[in-house]
């Protein structure tokens, strides 16, 4: 996928984008099909293939790095299953954007926190803002559950870049994250096939379950890592800033889901705040 990627003369800039429209498209594509496979069978579909997909397009050996780092890898593992959990079944109960915005917060506190810049407060406060705007309260109706396991989501979605860079220091190219993807697609196996049953054996069902994994992880993980070889990381952070934009408009154009007008400017603010950290991060650190 990479390859095909790769050998087409498209800016970076416009790989990152369409990285991000594939993405959050593949979320929303994925939520439509909850009603009939569940958010566990969706999940399960989607990580199964695309671990599928890493092992056949990059074919990773079980190495002695492997090997010596395999509790590395199941804490990664762990970390990425109870990521995509918590999100999907978010999105069962929340809009996407919304959804989308509050994992974001996990990222934008991860940056924050490891910075020393004081212009940071700003974005921090920005985000804070978005946050309370999206609290259930002052009338503002929004599932309690949806908002807590978002923020599950994005607790886990810090962690989940400190360990993916751990595991990239210590294994090469894209086998770490095959094989955690590997063991993600285990431990969701039981939550799936409790979720689906015997649907997840219709052909039909199958694939779209490939088509989620393509459009929500094959693809745009492809993108991204061939934009990335000449873009620099702020600028890729301020692009990335924008999934929660995009994960708004997906959930109009896709599954109709009219957002208020606080729903949207929270969604604004906390884009911006995340613009504004990678706009302005330590370039030691990028």
């Amino acid at each position: 996928m990479s390859r095909i990627a790769a050998s087409i003369s498209v800016p970076p800039i416009a790989l990152a984008l369409l990285a991000i429209a594939s993405m959050q498209g593949g979320a929303a594509f994925a939520k439509s099909l909850f009603p009939e496979v569940g958010a566990g069978g969706v999940l399960f579909m989607r990580v199964g293939f695309a671990a599928i997909l890493l092992f056949v397009l990059w074919r990773p050996k079980l190495t002695l790095q492997i090997r010596e780092n395999f509790k590395l890898l199941c804490l990664f593992g762990i970390v990425m299953a109870v990521m995509s959990l918590s999100f999907y079944q978010a999105l069962d109960r929340i809009p996407l954007g919304i959804a989308s915005a509050l994992e974001f917060t996990g990222p934008l506190g991860l940056a924050a926190f490891k910075s020393k810049r004081k212009l940071d407060l700003i974005w921090v406060i920005l985000a804070a803002i978005g946050l309370l705007l999206l609290a259930p309260i002052g009338g503002f109706v929004l599932d309690i559950w949806g908002v807590m396991l978002a923020l599950i989501a994005a607790f886990c979605l810090a962690a989940y870049i400190v360990l993916s860079a751990r595991v990239g220091k210590v294994i090469p190219g894209v086998a770490g994250l095959a094989w955690a993807m590997a063991i993600g697609g285990l431990i969701l196996m039981p939550i799936g096939i409790l979720s689906a049953g015997s649907t997840l054996l219709q052909p039909r069902v199958l694939l779209l379950g490939l088509g989620v994994a393509i459009l929500s992880s094959a693809l745009p993980y492809s993108l991204e890592m061939v934009a990335l070889r000449s873009l620099p990381l702020n600028v890729f952070g301020i692009l990335k800033s924008l999934e929660p934009v995009a994960a708004a408009l997906a959930g109009l154009l896709v599954l109709g889901e009219m957002l208020t007008l606080r729903a949207t400017l929270a969604i604004l603010l906390i884009s911006l705040a995340a613009a504004g950290v990678s706009r302005f991060r330590d370039r030691t650190s990028a």
